[in-house]
């Protein structure tokens, strides 16, 4: 009997003990728990007085764009950088770096201006009351940067246009005489950018680099050899060009004149007329 109320005591004191224990363990988890709910409120009423006071705050909008352009020479160019109607419009700034000069054309809505080109480029409206600049016969030396800085009402734009120029080339076809061979030659001259030269017949082809000069015209010369013997009526060269909008085709001939032989047949007779005529005048001379 002592020995079960022993046991029965022993696990009576234990269960206390536990039960002390378990509520001391869970204090600090509920005294946490309550913590961390004050914080989160705190900083939720925070939080909300920050993107009030944010959205009472407008910050101006801008970005930038890169981009590429080719006008056809002699054609009228329209740069624009913004879609920003005229009233919109704070100031537009044209910073125009070409290969020659550098110069400005800008517009204020307080009544400032300024155009240090002076070649004819203009800034205009379209009937939507919005700016574009004006370049007009549009040639090799309108090639450049051209950077466009807007502002209006509610943000802004900086463009950066790389702007180049499409020239057609000048084309030639002709056949001349190497060795025993005869040789088709086709060159498309002073292009932007080079022209591209096929044949009808690619037997023997040798086609030169591009050249490039003080201006940046391309030269392309192709050359097509034929056998003497051989005949070169149905040959033709096809040129291909942006400027375009279809190929163009060549047939060459023979050049007038450049036969080397009909050369000589002209010009021996008449060196040797004048020679004749010459010693027939000295002997005349003489016997007076």
């Amino acid at each position: 009997m002592r020995a079960c109320r022993r046991y029965s005591f022993r696990l009576s004191l234990r269960s206390q003990v536990m039960n002390k224990l378990s509520l001391m363990d869970r204090l600090p988890y509920t005294k946490l728990l309550i913590f961390f709910c004050f914080t989160f409120v705190c900083r939720g009423q925070g939080t909300n007085q920050n993107t009030s006071a944010n959205s009472n705050t407008t910050t101006p909008f801008k970005y930038t764009v890169d981009r590429h352009t080719t006008f056809k020479m002699g054609s009228d160019a329209d740069l624009t950088c913004s879609d920003k109607t005229v009233n919109e419009t704070i100031y537009v700034i044209w910073k125009i770096d070409l290969k020659y000069k550098d110069c400005e054309i800008s517009f204020s809505n307080d009544g400032q201006s300024l155009d240090s080109c002076n070649d004819g480029k203009s800034l205009q409206s379209t009937s939507s009351d919005e700016f574009y600049l004006h370049i007009p016969n549009f040639s090799n030396d309108d090639v450049g940067i051209y950077k466009c800085d807007t502002a209006y009402k509610g943000g802004g734009e900086t463009y950066k246009i790389d702007v180049s120029i499409t020239v057609p080339p000048t084309i030639s076809a002709w056949l001349e005489r190497k060795d025993n061979m005869v040789v088709a030659v086709c060159k498309a001259e002073r292009g932007k950018p080079a022209a591209s030269i096929t044949w009808s017949h690619m037997e023997n082809l040798t086609a030169g680099e591009p050249v490039i000069d003080s201006k940046g015209f391309f030269t392309v010369e192709s050359r097509l050899e034929f056998l003497e013997g051989m005949n070169p009526e149905n040959l033709s060269c096809v040129i291909r060009h942006p400027y375009w909008r279809e190929e163009q085709i060549f047939v060459p001939k023979h050049r007038k004149g450049y036969d080397p032989w009909l050369c000589i047949l002209i010009v021996v007779p008449i060196i040797v007329l004048l020679t004749g005529l010459l010693y027939f005048a000295q002997k005349k001379l003489m016997l007076r």
